[in-house]
């Protein structure tokens, strides 16, 4: 069965160059989540609330179908974001505030419930914890459009549903990475700490 290994973390924890870092290292192949592709992104950040229950139904789609892609096929991917934290921590997030109606969140909520019995987790989880500075920074380097309008306190409630979601994590072998003190898009030293521990959880599980 091929190897499915995923990274999770909120809007510019770094998710993406990881991903293509380990993928690179490793010589996995690279499942990103294409945001330029995204029907909905723009929309939904200038008016969440017209279009919460849109995107989200999009992700969830989305992905099922990558998941079913990486189990059917025989190569090792590398995944950038889960569907896990579209249903655990987006869509009730949302929810939460105000930005969803009840009646949409009950029925996306029904229809992962039915799409979650038919997929396997990942065979290994990483999860890239930041904190806001670290966040914000990010998001304004690479510069997208659509995230200007992006709000801390928007940021911050995810951060609390991420971490409230990762202690409870119990789907598969996890890696935590603090990442507000690492660089390792630039420093090779942080790299190598990472993939040495990817290496011992792998080597562990193949």
């Amino acid at each position: 069965m091929a190897r499915h290994i995923a990274i999770a973390g909120n809007i510019g924890a770094g998710k993406t160059t990881l991903t293509n870092l380990l993928a690179k290292h490793y010589d996995w192949e690279v499942h990103l989540e294409d945001m330029d592709d995204n029907p909905y992104i723009s929309d939904f950040y200038e008016d969440m609330q017209r279009w919460s229950f849109n995107l989200q139904v999009y992700f969830l789609n989305t992905r099922w179908q990558r998941i079913q892609e990486i189990r059917n096929g025989k190569k090792t991917v590398i995944q950038d974001r889960t569907i896990y934290e579209d249903a655990n921590i987006f869509a009730p997030n949302l929810h939460s505030m105000g930005l969803m109606s009840t009646r949409d969140f009950e029925n996306y909520s029904r229809l992962y419930e039915n799409i979650k019995e038919q997929i396997q987790a990942p065979d290994l989880l990483i999860y890239l914890r930041a904190g806001i500075p670290k966040l914000v920074d990010q998001i304004q380097m690479r510069g997208r459009d659509y995230e200007d309008a992006i709000r801390l306190d928007y940021l911050k409630r995810l951060n609390e549903r991420y971490e409230a979601w990762i202690s409870d994590y119990k789907l598969g072998p996890l890696l935590i990475f603090n990442v507000d003190d690492m660089n390792f898009q630039d420093n090779p030293e942080d790299l190598a700490k990472i993939i040495n521990q990817v290496e011992s959880t792998i080597n562990g599980l193949f």
